[in-house]
């Protein structure tokens, strides 16, 4: 087998061309660009791809898928790829590791989705950009307001309409400012950032409100209490196919919500979660098992039987509450079944 192994960069990608009966291999350079590594591809045609995944991944993936080539995308946050003791590190041993490991069938590997929803899963998290954008803007003004010895309301009541406009009448455009109010013109310039990025915020929202609407998955999860359009968007995003995972706990690893293990001899103890897997999507499955309990009566008796009466474990079981949150969403998109509040842990996974 022939295998080409491409370690990409932004500007150009280092290749090696290996074959697994003689262990032979050359080594070559091209430019990431699409004509570039689509002409390679023809010329070189190997009988298997191989490069990590990244930002450059995804029409890389499209190129070959389209031209029939069998591709593999590793995973570079596996243990096998911890760099930390080796003497020697280059983009040619980087090429022929990914070409060794393929050859062994060792190569850990990721899931490449189709491209509409690698799209969706890059317009969500842009949403979540533009609100920490947002957020930012917010903690600027306070922080310059503070500096001159004013105070803001706290919480929303701080951005009402009211307030925004008192603001306003305290900002002045810079061409009017001296050397004694300058900071009336960094309120009037962040105020303006504040008002753009709102307005931007609020187109993004609204398009993903639109395609929410005819998306039957996302449909199907906000028969859950609690479960709002941003949390079913993501899940139906992330998880995207759920027939690749055999079992809940597969999910629920996916997600970086099981624990940590550490095991040697006799000693079996376990850790933090993993953090592995989307931050975002971790984020509002906690978000939103913290609202549920005002809403949604599993997630509540869920709750308060993990508590077991200790206040200390308020945290340990609101994270065990979103790893069964979304195993259940899992289960809801694997059977299309809306939600039901007896269904048991077992039944789901």
């Amino acid at each position: 087998m022939n295998i080409l192994a491409m370690d990409l960069g932004k500007c150009k990608t280092v290749v090696c061309l290996y074959n697994d009966k003689n262990s032979k291999h050359r080594f070559g350079k091209v430019v990431t660009r699409p004509k570039q590594i689509h002409d390679l591809l023809v010329e070189e045609n190997p009988d298997r791809i191989v490069f990590e995944i990244c930002s450059s991944a995804g029409w890389i993936y499209d190129i070959a898928k389209t031209l029939n080539f069998e591709v593999q995308v590793a995973n570079p946050s596996t243990e096998g790829w911890r760099w930390k003791n080796v003497k020697r590190k280059n983009d040619r041993e980087d090429a022929l590791k990914l070409a060794k490991l393929s050859a062994m069938n060792q190569l850990p590997t990721v899931h490449m989705p189709k491209r509409e929803v690698r799209q969706k899963r890059s317009f969500i998290q842009y949403r979540q950009r533009l609100v920490r954008r947002v957020v930012q803007i917010k903690n600027s003004i306070r922080s310059i307001l503070d500096k001159e010895g004013y105070s803001m309301s706290r919480g929303k009541s701080g951005w009402s309409k009211q307030s925004l406009e008192q603001l306003a009448e305290m900002a002045l455009p810079l061409e009017e400012c001296d050397f004694n109010n300058l900071w009336r013109g960094q309120l009037y310039v962040e105020l303006e950032m504040l008002k753009a990025a709102g307005k931007c915020l609020a187109k993004v929202t609204s398009k993903l409100d639109e395609l929410a609407k005819s998306n039957k998955q996302i449909q199907r999860l906000q028969t859950a209490a609690g479960v709002g359009p941003r949390l079913a968007e993501a899940i139906v995003a992330f998880v995207d196919e759920p027939g690749r995972f055999a079992s809940g706990k597969q999910v629920g690893c996916y997600a970086g919500l099981t624990p940590k293990q550490y095991q040697s001899g006799s000693m079996d103890r376990q850790g933090r979660i993993s953090g592995q897997g989307n931050k975002l999507l971790r984020a509002l499955l906690v978000e939103v098992s913290w609202l549920g309990l005002r809403h949604n009566s599993w997630i509540r008796e869920t709750y308060n039987r993990l508590l077991r009466g200790s206040p200390s474990r308020k945290k340990i079981a609101i994270t065990a509450v979103a790893r069964k949150l979304l195993v259940r969403c899992w289960a809801m998109l694997r059977d299309e079944q809306p939600w039901r509040d007896e269904i048991s842990d077992k039944e789901a996974a």
